[in-house]
């Protein structure tokens, strides 16, 4: 029996068992033609880099892409979202956590995959592990400024959701980012422009 869990602005999600369907929607603004279109590539797009990336990290299986319906099946990953557990979990765990998720971006920007929604909504613990969801906005970059927001942008989403565990846990993250991605002073380097980009946007803004 399918039974929708989440209705968003792209997609609907549905579970069947053990197996996530994902359903890009149809946006009636859009020309019919164009949309078809975005539909079938974006859907053909999260499937490949799904499969590609599922040999080297911790991502749900993909079991069937269907371009003309725009449905993606793939695993269900049961675990805990970290971003409603992460701060329940000891320092420990936390820091093995944040090794993790650090280790496993620099390995998706080795793959030259920008995820383009690092959040911890889009990451599972389940056994031991970290599992990255949600890759819709992914897409294929060796830009250094691509990957240099990426994880600037992940930064931002750890403080705004995590505050009491922010400094610890984002300096882990990004030292073993560092350590592991290609390329690392370069990415370095540009994320201190990012970061003083933001920065002078907030101050424009305030």
């Amino acid at each position: 029996m399918k039974k929708i869990i989440a209705r968003g602005a792209e997609a609907i999600l549905q579970r069947e068992n053990d197996k996530l369907i994902k359903i890009r929607i149809k946006k009636d603004y859009r020309h019919e033609e164009i949309d078809n279109k975005l539909r079938k590539y974006r859907t053909r797009r999260e499937g490949r880099i799904l499969s590609k990336l599922s040999n080297i990290i911790n991502v749900p299986k993909v079991h069937k892409i269907d371009e003309e319906k725009g449905i993606l099946i793939m695993d269900f990953i049961e675990g805990n979202r970290l971003s409603d557990h992460l701060e329940k979990y000891n320092k420990e765990l936390q820091k093995f956590i944040a090794s993790e998720i650090g280790k496993t971006i620099a390995t998706i920007h080795n793959a030259n995959i920008i995820h383009g929604d690092l959040t911890t909504s889009n990451m599972i613990y389940k056994d031991g592990k970290v599992y990255f969801i949600d890759f819709g906005l992914a897409f294929h970059s060796n830009r250094i400024e691509d990957k240099a927001v990426d994880i600037y942008l992940f930064i931002q989403a750890i403080k705004s959701k995590h505050f009491s565990i922010f400094e610890d846990f984002s300096k882990k993250v990004l030292k073993e980012y560092f350590e592991h991605v290609e390329q690392a002073e370069k990415i370095k380097k540009q994320l201190k422009k990012v970061e003083e980009r933001g920065r002078y946007k907030k101050q424009k803004g305030s």
